[in-house]
């Protein structure tokens, strides 16, 4: 027979504000200890689950991945502090977005020149050409090859 201090489910979701779903797949993921199950197959947790995930929401609020997550979670559970793991991963998310910074930089700049040559475009005789079969024509200037792609590579 579980003992009282055993919390179920739904009350996790309560104390953190974690969907009862995303609880289940952040045991699936092995991010939680796995529930104990009750004669009634409830699933039955150790408070200190609450903890977990509040540690979890913690670490994503710093833009950890789940997997980064997972990884500083086993380092731990080897009996290792994990500091030195996620002082690295968070050097390597501080290049990348140095790196993503540097990009949308350059696509802005990118942007305003198009908006400056087609202010001048519409302020010219030119703009009187314009055909009306195109959506745009403004749009319809632009070479997709020519265009750098800020949002590649952006999804980490």
């Amino acid at each position: 027979m579980l003992t009282a201090h055993l919390l179920k489910i739904g009350e996790i979701s309560k104390k953190t504000g974690v969907s009862v779903g995303t609880l289940r797949y952040y045991e699936s993921l092995r991010l939680l200890q796995p529930a104990e199950r009750g004669e009634n197959s409830y699933r039955y947790y150790h408070p200190d689950t609450v903890e977990q995930v509040q540690f979890i929401k913690q670490a994503q609020a710093l833009g950890f991945s789940l997997d980064d997550i997972r990884g500083i979670l086993e380092v731990r559970d080897h009996g290792q502090p994990p500091c030195d793991l996620v002082q690295a991963l968070l050097q390597q998310k501080i290049a990348h977005l140095d790196t993503q910074i540097q990009q949308m930089i350059a696509f802005k700049a990118e942007l305003e020149g198009y908006r400056d040559r087609w202010s001048e475009m519409l302020g010219s005789p030119m703009a009187g050409r314009f055909s009306d079969d195109q959506v745009c024509p403004l749009i319809a200037t632009v070479s997709l090859d020519a265009i750098s792609k800020p949002n590649q590579g952006l999804e980490h």
